[in-house]
């Protein structure tokens, strides 16, 4: 989990007037971008669905047998999928979850490839000692709002319970969260997918090399350079003891070989804990895939609610505004001022953003609303 601001807005009449300035072809796809109608609100289907299984689970608790098997898979693992436990149990569990499960998936925007998303977790370590003596569990749905105060937790009778969201409770609660690699890594693919179609990406990068070019991103030996990630750490935050890891992802964008936008989420699985130092030697921008030797990068959070349809709509409804004049142009504005204002109150979270990373940079580069750091370098890929 991260630290979340609001940000600012950009000014929607400056967004018109660039809207004259489209060529047929952009307008015809920026139109298609946003002649579907809404999706439903993510978080409040994502969160319902959550509460639902919550409830469900908890009311099967009764079963000893049951008990035991949910407690054995909660002690063993970190997330347990609870759907596909539940799978075998006769009643109707099973039944509620699987359809918890599609309506995630479809609120989230993703199709039935991303499989099962819900999972079923002990709140705390803390809690493991009174889970081993036999008491039974309160379950509730995890939350995704860092400023949450309290929590409600469901017991085996079907009772609802007000808990503190920041002091950990001696009774053991089982969460009921999503899987957020599961969905960041299906969601990824969705949001190139969706991206590619409105034509936020560069066909492919210059076939020919470009000796000479300013980026200096091809090289006719064969290869090209790249920004790699050799350390990066973002700052802590007091959240509730409920809330599950985040998982971060970043959009490089930038204007490809073609002079088109483009952007290309970058996956960050590893961004675990705040406070720590992570040194992953990640390839952050391929700079054979830009026309300029600058690019922008936004740092995001997925909390669970993100429906990544959307992301992709609005994110090129805002990005085939802009075109290239010759010069670079940062980006990093277009694309937080893409984001509906109502996706802002907790997903997704925006972590950071680093404007103008050339290709030359070495060192560490802190970001603008200063919650993170990363050092980068030059890295050459070669050809095999």
């Amino acid at each position: 989990m991260r630290p979340r601001r609001l940000r600012t807005r950009g000014a929607v009449a400056a967004l018109a007037v660039t809207l004259l300035a489209l060529s047929a072809g952009q307008t015809a796809v920026a139109a298609r971008a946003t002649a579907a109608d809404p999706a439903p609100r993510t978080a409040a289907t994502v969160s319902a669905a959550q509460d639902q299984a919550a409830r469900a689970i908890a009311r099967s608790l009764t079963d000893s047998t049951w008990r035991a098997r949910v407690q054995r898979a909660a002690l063993t693992s970190d997330e347990v999928p609870v759907t596909a436990l539940a799978a075998r149990e006769a009643g109707p569990l099973k039944a509620t979850l699987a359809a918890a499960d599609r309506r995630i998936t479809a609120a989230k925007g993703l199709d039935a490839t991303a499989g099962s998303l819900l999972r079923l977790r002990l709140g705390a370590d803390a809690m493991r000692a009174a889970l081993r003596s036999g008491t039974t569990p309160w379950v509730a749905a995890a939350t995704s709002d860092d400023d949450t105060r309290t929590l409600v937790a469901y017991d085996s009778r079907g009772r609802s319970h007000t808990l503190d969201a920041h002091d950990t409770p001696a009774r053991p609660v089982y969460i009921v969260d999503i899987d957020g690699s599961a969905a960041l890594a299906a969601g990824l693919d969705v949001l190139s997918d969706r991206l590619n179609r409105y034509g936020l990406r560069s066909t492919a990068p210059d076939a020919q090399p470009r000796v000479g070019h300013a980026a200096g991103a091809r090289t006719a030996g064969g290869g090209f350079w790249t920004s790699r990630i050799t350390a990066v750490e973002l700052s802590d935050d007091e959240e509730p003891w409920a809330k599950g890891d985040a998982e971060i992802y970043t959009l490089v964008t930038g204007f490809g070989q073609d002079g088109a936008v483009r952007v290309d989420p970058v996956d960050m699985p590893y961004l675990d804990d705040d406070g720590t130092v992570y040194r992953p030697n990640q390839i952050l921008v391929n700079w054979s895939n830009y026309k300029y030797d600058l690019a922008d990068a936004v740092m995001m959070e997925e909390d669970g609610s993100t429906n990544y349809r959307d992301l992709a709509k609005a994110i090129a409804t805002a990005l085939l505004t802009i075109t290239d004049q010759g010069s670079y142009i940062p980006l990093v504005n277009a694309v937080l001022d893409a984001i509906p204002d109502d996706w802002w109150t907790d997903d997704p979270d925006y972590v950071d953003s680093w404007y103008t990373l050339a290709r030359s940079d070495t060192g560490t580069r802190y970001g603008a609303r200063g919650n993170g750091w990363m050092t980068v370098e030059p890295y050459f890929v070669q050809e095999l």
